[in-house]
């Protein structure tokens, strides 16, 4: 029994002290200043990209509608039939009097030709020449009326059917086969909307685009991106851009409008859904991005990071992140360019201990730990 006491006692001396003073193997990143942007989420609502309305342009009846309610429409495609036999009967008769006017016109044309030299030797008189070149030129002013009253029942003609003045969705039709219809109705026939590409009205209040402004001043970029949230809280899956910002606060919200343009060739986004937007209103300069898996918080709640100091010693820092990016943290305070963050095996990490950092992408050893006690599984370091 003593000998077995003394075989025990041996081999905690011969393997703990080297497994304490083992360095504990840690991942960490670098820490490097960048440009982040800000981004906000926002309430919005979508709106058709193109919207008309389908209007007659006579009076007349209804004979056919011509197309499928909720379908695709092409710019041009007729619509509806309107009863066109008495526009028929208008081109007719201007067609008629048109004529009856040439011959006229020929007819004055030739008496004014024949009293013109007879005139020059005093065979009739002047005034009857005059009178003569007068009644040319009143069938020819005759003429020009007629041709232009055909004109008008050519147009009626064509009016008869109604076209799309869109490519876009056309909605229900609010008129049926045998309704009639007038030149200025006030209800539309039916209403066409352009839902690819499509809008985003999105709200924003003036206190928090001025507070975001005086903080970080105006974004530099461009039109900025945007990524929309459904009513279902799942994301769409296309990304949009700004247009414009409206230069004025509606008064009654006490909100700015901005109206973005998204891509929506499969028509999920319709008109008047509600959504939320996120976009980069501004850039943070001179931060740094620390993954969140890297960042703690002490008893108060505060946001601390772990160091590796000098002498490969546990540092353990205080810091100021404000917010998240993604998976990463938004570190505006505590600090430096250059310094390496530990990020993986922090648990039951102690301040001053020495520790063996390795980068945090170095592959890692996933076996059995080695003889001696050196290391063990879920700690990083033990490349190869």
């Amino acid at each position: 029994m003593l000998l077995g006491l003394a075989l025990s006692s041996c081999g905690k001396k011969q393997g703990g002290p080297d497994r304490d003073s083992k360095p504990k193997s840690v991942g960490f990143v670098v820490a490097n200043q960048a440009d982040v942007p800000v981004e906000t989420e926002l309430p919005g609502r979508t709106s058709a990209y193109r919207t008309s309305d389908v209007r007659p342009q006579i009076n007349g009846i209804i004979q056919r509608r011509l197309f499928t309610e909720g379908a695709l429409v092409r710019a041009g495609q007729p619509l509806y039939e309107i009863d066109a036999r008495p526009y028929q009967a208008a081109f007719a008769e201007a067609t008629a009097n048109l004529s009856s006017a040439l011959a006229n016109e020929e007819a004055a044309r030739a008496v004014a030709e024949r009293y013109k030299p007879l005139a020059a030797i005093e065979a009739v008189s002047k005034q009857d020449y005059s009178n003569a070149v007068g009644a040319y030129r009143q069938a020819s002013a005759a003429v020009a009326q007629r041709r232009a009253q055909l004109d008008t029942a050519r147009i009626n003609m064509r009016y008869t059917s109604v076209p799309a003045p869109i490519t876009g969705r056309i909605g229900r039709s609010l008129v049926t086969d045998g309704g009639l219809v007038t030149a200025n109705q006030a209800t539309a026939l039916a209403q066409i909307n352009q839902l690819d590409p499509i809008y985003v009205d999105i709200q924003q209040s003036a206190a928090q685009l001025i507070a975001l402004r005086r903080s970080f001043g105006k974004n530099d970029g461009g039109a900025a991106d945007v990524k929309l949230k459904l009513e279902d809280g799942t994301d769409y899956g296309l990304s949009g851009r700004v247009q414009f910002a409206e230069t004025i606060v509606d008064e009654r919200t006490g909100t700015v409008t901005l109206r973005a343009q998204f891509p929506n060739p499969d028509g999920l986004l319709l008109p008047g859904m509600f959504v939320r937007a996120r976009l980069a209103q501004a850039t943070q300069r001179g931060v740094f991005l620390v993954p969140q898996a890297g960042v703690q918080r002490d008893t108060q709640g505060q946001p601390q990071v772990w160091i590796v100091g000098a002498g490969n010693k546990a540092e353990l820092r205080s810091i100021v992140a404000p917010r998240t990016q993604g998976p990463n943290w938004v570190v505006t305070e505590g600090l430096k360019p250059g310094e390496r963050i530990i990020v993986q095996g922090t648990n039951n990490l102690k301040p001053d201990q020495a520790i063996k950092p390795v980068p945090a992408s170095a592959p890692q050893h996933v076996g059995p730990p080695a003889r001696g006690g050196a290391g063990g599984p879920g700690q990083p370091g033990q490349a190869r």
